[in-house]
């Protein structure tokens, strides 16, 4: 026996209308997240669409049924560019405005041709691609959190496919020409995983939303915002273990750092800083770490080096810093800086340790002239 289709579609408008609500809210706390608008405009089209189209049980209407589709062809567009946002891409407004008005034409030209079936036809593909595009933006997006997005994947290649099937079904009868609603297990199909789909579809893109906000809130608490090297409770909450056998820790100190802010202004004193910091991360391999411990205090930590190539590391920022020029509103600033390194032991050291070790040797740096790197001879080990 077949479903009832009109308490089918209620669902999927409810559904629909509760999720559009939920997002545009989540935007007005959040500007910058700009899918969420664009997928509660979506959602807002494709409640209109679903309201329009359940309309037509009470008397079929070729126009009443185009404008339904064109509505809900809309609202995907909408949730189709939201998806490209949320990947933190660029969103292409012209390509994306040409596809949903182009699949909106075509289905348009059917209809004013006399063939509301095949309109039908078309209009059920072209939301069936569109839910295929949604569900490849989430795919190629896995590697930020694998199963959610995944899962938005799937949901949305299942919803493209149940568009498939009703557009299938009138294809294989033939219904080139409406009269009536479409009524078919294939319909019903479609309306019952929209409803699952549209649920799922936004409890998982909320969940999404959330992990990246913690994600996002945890790197500012952990990441100097000048910068954007780690802070200092970020160096020492990654160092808790003791440090491997060969692992250097270089200490960076500006010279005369102060007397930049006194005559050039604090905006100059932190374009240095900002190209200091560019200088150490052009210098960064994958697994090394550095960190502003504050003010001009800087500390880089290398594992699995040599005393010998942690000092040319050291040797080759401070050579780079020196020939540096900042320009600045009010001139421009340069000077030096002075660098300790410090190697861990043969058996491993904590962290402090070897920290502080190169903390002294860069005070034995500033004490011999500064705008040099002092390394310590490597101790003998038993």
């Amino acid at each position: 026996m077949p479903l009832d289709q009109l308490s089918l579609l209620t669902a999927i408008a409810f559904s629909s209308a509760a999720l559009t609500i939920t997002l545009f809210v989540g935007w007005l706390g959040a500007r910058r997240d700009t899918y969420l608008l664009n997928w509660s405009i979506g959602l807002m089209l494709v409640v209109a669409g679903v309201v329009m189209f359940g309309l037509l049980a009470e008397g079929y209407d070729p126009t009443l049924n185009f404008a339904s589709f064109a509505l809900t062809q809309g609202g995907f567009a909408f949730i189709y560019a939201g998806a490209i946002q949320f990947r933190a891409k660029p969103v292409p407004m012209a390509a994306v405005a040409i596809i949903g008005l182009g699949l909106i034409g075509l289905t348009g030209v059917a209809f004013l041709a006399g063939l509301s079936g095949l309109g039908t036809i078309f209009a059920n593909l072209s939301m069936a691609l569109l839910m295929a595009l949604c569900a490849r933006e989430y795919w190629c997006g896995r590697s930020e959190s694998p199963m959610p997005m995944t899962a938005n994947a799937a949901l949305y290649a299942v919803s493209a496919i149940s568009f498939v099937l009703c557009a299938a079904v009138l294809l294989s009868e033939q219904r080139w020409v409406m009269t009536a609603q479409p009524r078919n297990w294939a319909e019903d199909i479609n309306s019952i995983v929209l409803i699952v789909g549209i649920t799922g579809i936004g409890a998982i893109s909320l969940t999404l939303n959330q992990s990246r906000w913690a994600r996002h809130h945890r790197s500012e608490a952990m990441t100097d915002s000048l910068t954007g090297l780690l802070n200092r409770r970020a160096l020492f909450d990654s160092m808790k273990t003791t440090l491997p056998p060969g692992a250097a820790v270089i200490m960076f100190d500006l010279d005369h750092f102060k007397s930049i802010n006194d005559q050039l202004g604090h905006a100059a004193g932190d374009a240095v800083l900002e190209g200091f910091a560019a200088l150490v991360k052009a210098d960064l391999r994958r697994d090394d770490i550095a960190a502003r411990l504050g003010g001009e205090e800087f500390c880089l930590v290398l594992p699995d080096l040599t005393k010998r190539s942690a000092s040319g590391v050291a040797e080759r920022i401070r050579a780079g810093f020196e020939a540096a020029h900042f320009a600045t509103d009010r001139g421009i600033a340069e000077t030096t800086l002075s660098a300790g390194v410090a190697i861990s032991s043969i058996d491993g050291e904590p962290f402090e340790a070897v920290l502080k070790r190169a903390d002294d040797a860069l005070y034995a740096a500033k004490a011999a002239g500064r705008n040099r790197v002092h390394a310590p001879a490597p101790r003998l080990v038993a």
